[in-house]
């Protein structure tokens, strides 16, 4: 058989070792043939593809990143954009396709399965935020990037007496902001599912002053205050009508300095949690995954998606993988809230 592999969406450590154990699983066991499309879903609409096997998987374990390439394209906001993937799968030979990536990915791979392709899915987010998996490979990783920043920004922070405010990624739910903060010690944590009173973080900064540290506020970007407390900017919206987020870290540390007389800084860390080398966890973890990923092609059960349950990997729908995001309950911000101030 000859099988497709795209990675959609934001890059992500670990997706390397997903396409690697893909293949050298496939090949080995299951005498497969392989076809990497570049650029994500814009691949199979495009023609753009090229072989991919063993020789091609060489080395990239480590690697962050994907060697194939991503992109946000959505077929289903393209006019005949469902008949130009099947067109390219059917041009390159492709019986079936793997899928790796997040929330938007996967929801085109179950439309197109409902279509009539065959798809599997192998789930990838540093948010973490996907429901029907435990955890995503690439969250580990971003956490550990966070954390060790937060843990360079106290040094600098308390050298200068100054509020450091450092922003990391987080659209919807805040897993990065939270495990990382409670990781680095942050004094604050803001993230998008609870609404922040800035008054309520002013206090915390004082707090924190009284004692003679300075504090670090760890934000998501999705981070929004309650209503009226402060003004946030919009953006502009990408193929799958996402708000490019972005700024709320200045705009807090602005209002944070104007609002307490303290000196205060932001630190957007961005792209930098997503890239470099993956950590042991995150390579282990993407393994599995496209391990268990050939296995399902090979099984012929498509329209679903690998899943990490416990420590077992497992089969989920693509419909259930995708029905909700997974956000961060009220009793696991609390046990952060311990540490406020």
């Amino acid at each position: 058989m000859r099988i497709g592999v795209l990675t959609g969406g934001g890059d992500c450590p670990g997706l390397n070792a997903v396409i690697r154990a893909v293949v050298r699983k496939g090949v080995s066991e299951y005498g497969h043939e392989f076809v990497g499309f570049r650029d994500g879903w814009r691949g199979p609409m495009e023609g753009l593809a090229g072989p991919l096997g063993i020789e091609q998987v060489r080395g990239i374990l480590p690697r962050g990143g994907t060697i194939l390439g991503t992109s946000r394209t959505n077929p289903y906001k393209v006019e005949g954009g469902f008949g130009k993937v099947e067109a390219g799968l059917k041009q390159h030979g492709v019986e079936a396709l793997i899928a790796i990536g997040g929330e938007d990915t996967l929801g085109v791979a179950r439309r197109l399965h409902e279509d009539g392709l065959r798809v599997v899915g192998v789930p990838k987010t540093i948010d973490n935020d996907l429901a029907a998996t435990d955890y995503t490979f690439g969250f580990d990783t971003a956490v550990n990037i966070a954390m060790e920043a937060i843990d360079r920004l106290h040094t600098t922070a308390e050298s200068h007496h100054r509020a450091l405010v450092v922003e990391v990624m987080g659209r919807h739910a805040g897993w990065i902001a939270l495990h990382a903060g409670m990781a680095g010690g942050a004094n604050v944590i803001l993230v998008p599912e609870q609404p922040f009173d800035l008054a309520a973080v002013c206090q915390w900064v004082e707090r924190r002053f009284e004692t003679h540290y300075s504090p670090i506020v760890v934000v998501a970007e999705g981070a929004t205050p309650k209503e009226g407390t402060m003004a946030l900017a919009t953006g502009e919206l990408d193929a799958f009508g996402h708000v490019r987020l972005g700024g709320v870290g200045q705009m807090l540390a602005d209002e944070i300095e104007r609002v307490t007389g303290k000196e205060s800084r932001a630190v957007v860390l961005g792209h930098v949690q997503r890239g470099g080398t993956p950590t042991a966890f995150d390579r282990v973890l993407a393994t599995r995954f496209g391990l268990a990923a050939i296995d399902a092609v090979q099984a012929g059960a498509y329209g679903q998606m690998v899943a990490l349950r416990g420590t077992d990997i497992v089969r989920v729908p693509l419909a259930e993988a995708t029905a909700e995001l997974k956000t961060v309950p009220v009793e696991r911000y609390q046990e952060a809230e311990v540490f406020f101030g």
